[in-house]
């Protein structure tokens, strides 16, 4: 999910992933302060809350929650599970590459990989050694949330770390251009980066 919450666009991409033949589960990772939020994309503030009250150890224990359902779930295949992510769920789905047994997986515009100071954030960088799959990173270049310095020091700490991965950034996308829901939405930019993600997936899988 992104900052948002498990909304209609959510809901939507876990169906897109459905449709390629994928088991597909979208946690709701705001459910310990309220399991149906889902946020405006015009009122951040509404969101704040519930990103603050979010704790690692939560974290953690939610994506192994998620990977057990995957464990259990009718039709899937255990040995082949990715993770995807977006905006928050881009961070999430970093992490879930270092704590759930995943082949890969993708992070759109992942806020809080890196540290952040200004938030007193620690960031995941100091937990790479422990990153066991590959990752795809999808930025947006005109992300000011984001900028060159997040992202090299995302990269240049997965290559100190001899980690396989890609970073792709789209010089003309902003952060959300992959959501058809807001206003910094990128229709060509939406559809590559879609289609870079299914092929990252398929080789490793």
């Amino acid at each position: 999910q992104e900052a948002f919450g498990v909304n209609h666009h959510i809901r939507d991409v876990a169906d897109r992933f459905a449709r390629e033949g994928y088991v597909a589960i979208a946690p709701a990772l705001y459910h310990r302060t309220d399991p149906e939020f889902e946020g405006s994309y015009t009122d951040f503030g509404n969101v704040m809350p519930h990103m603050q009250a979010i704790t690692e150890d939560n974290l953690t224990a939610d994506i192994r929650a998620a990977s057990a359902w995957l464990t259990s779930a009718e039709g899937a295949n255990t040995d082949r599970t990715v993770a995807v992510g977006y905006c928050l769920g881009g961070r999430v789905a970093f992490q879930t590459a270092i704590v759930a047994p995943v082949r890969a997986a993708t992070c759109y515009y992942g806020g809080g990989i890196a540290p952040n100071p200004a938030r007193n954030m620690p960031g995941l960088l100091g937990q790479v050694g422990a990153l066991h799959a590959p990752v795809l990173l999808v930025w947006g270049g005109k992300d000011a949330h984001m900028g060159p310095d997040v992202t090299r020091a995302v990269d240049d700490a997965l290559i100190a770390a001899n980690k396989t991965h890609a970073s792709i950034t789209f010089s003309d996308a902003d952060h959300g251009f992959f959501c058809d829901a807001r206003a910094s939405y990128n229709p060509d930019a939406a559809r590559q980066a879609w289609a870079l993600t299914l092929a990252f997936f398929e080789s490793y899988l």
